[in-house]
């Protein structure tokens, strides 16, 4: 059955990509990371020294809002996936933010966290789009 829409499917896997990471990367932090240092409230609490209250709660919320921000640029993608005329700048502005970003992160963790990996493949994907 045709539905008269025309898809780009490396578009539309680097956005389903991009929102599984970002899912993973919230699920996997609070578990690993973030369980740890919270008692009974939503938002961790407890010190891990040299970090304060103050400094564990910004890291909590920084954590999720870059997952938050990959399940932006995956929406954007998927949206974009379905246009006949892609605004190339726009895919190349979130290619290279998702570049810059899975090289942070490889450079950073020495390429012990997986996460930098599934960041490159969003980028490359938009690239040979």
């Amino acid at each position: 059955m045709a539905t008269g829409i025309e898809l780009n499917y490396l578009l539309f896997l680097a956005g389903l990509l991009s929102i599984a990471v970002g899912f993973i990367h919230s699920v996997l932090g609070e578990y690993l990371i973030f369980k740890k240092l919270r008692e009974e409230s939503l938002v961790p609490a407890i010190a891990a020294p040299p970090l304060g209250e103050r400094n564990i709660r910004i890291i909590w919320a920084t954590w999720h809002l870059a997952s938050v921000f990959g399940f932006a640029m995956g929406a954007m993608l998927i949206y974009l996936s379905r246009l006949t005329d892609v605004p190339a700048f726009i895919v190349d502005s979130i290619a290279a933010s998702m570049c810059i970003g899975g090289l942070l992160v490889f450079i950073a963790t020495k390429a012990k966290h997986p996460g930098w990996v599934g960041i490159m493949v969003v980028a490359v994907l938009c690239w040979l789009s």
